[in-house]
């Protein structure tokens, strides 16, 4: 009897926890692909994020307007710069970085909108538990509606759908995702950006999803 109660105890209080709001890991290696509902941006990408020292590095390969692009962007948000880098013709140009720093959270104010099993949950390893969350954010350009899945198990992002009145929405899956990095130095400029001096944004730039926000 003492073991009968003691399960449904047991049983009662996992299914009274309810999955919390939580931030991923600081650091972490993967890829990623982003698009929009109008079609305008596709693209693919190997990212490197560190949420401790605030920088990610983007290598990315995809299609904007109908024009394909390569892109290789180093974007230090303490030092408030964005570095674009050619390894080919060792060239690189140094670019002011307006935007604030979003780490990879789920924000407080976030409402759950369903605890799902990504496969199959018939046996163990076939399947992924992850929350979806919902929500909306105040940027600097306007309000911002986001839609987010992560893994229950680590807060691993999965897919993250983002309305703004400029971009509509855009979808980012990301996969091969490592805890850590895997190479730390491609989050530093390279040598031949020592003497890069800050330039002017414009228009003509090729746009990366994080200049959507």
């Amino acid at each position: 009897m003492r073991v009968l109660i003691l399960f449904v105890c047991l049983s009662a209080g996992c299914l009274a926890q309810r999955p919390q709001q939580c931030r991923s890991p600081p650091l972490l290696t993967g890829r990623l692909s982003v698009s929009t509902a109008s079609e305008k941006l596709t693209s693919i990408a190997k990212y490197s994020y560190d949420a401790l020292g605030k920088r990610i590095r983007l290598r990315e390969f995809g299609s904007y307007e109908n024009k394909t692009f390569r892109l290789d962007v180093l974007l230090l948000y303490r030092q408030g710069v964005m570095y674009k880098i050619n390894y080919r013709n060792h060239t690189c140009f140094k670019k002011p970085l307006n935007v604030d720093f979003h780490p990879l959270a789920i924000p407080h104010n976030a409402s759950l909108l369903g605890q799902v099993v990504l496969g199959s949950s018939s046996g163990p390893g076939q399947g992924v538990l992850v929350n979806t969350w919902v929500g909306e954010l105040h940027m600097k350009k306007g309000n911002a509606r986001y839609m987010s899945t992560v893994t229950e198990f680590g807060c691993i992002p999965v897919t993250t759908m983002f309305h703004t009145s400029r971009s509509g929405w855009v979808v980012t899956s990301f996969f091969n995702n490592v805890i850590g990095l895997q190479d730390p130095q491609q989050l530093n400029p390279p040598s031949f950006c020592k003497d890069a001096q800050l330039e002017r944004m414009n228009e003509e730039d090729p746009a990366t999803f994080f200049d959507l926000f």
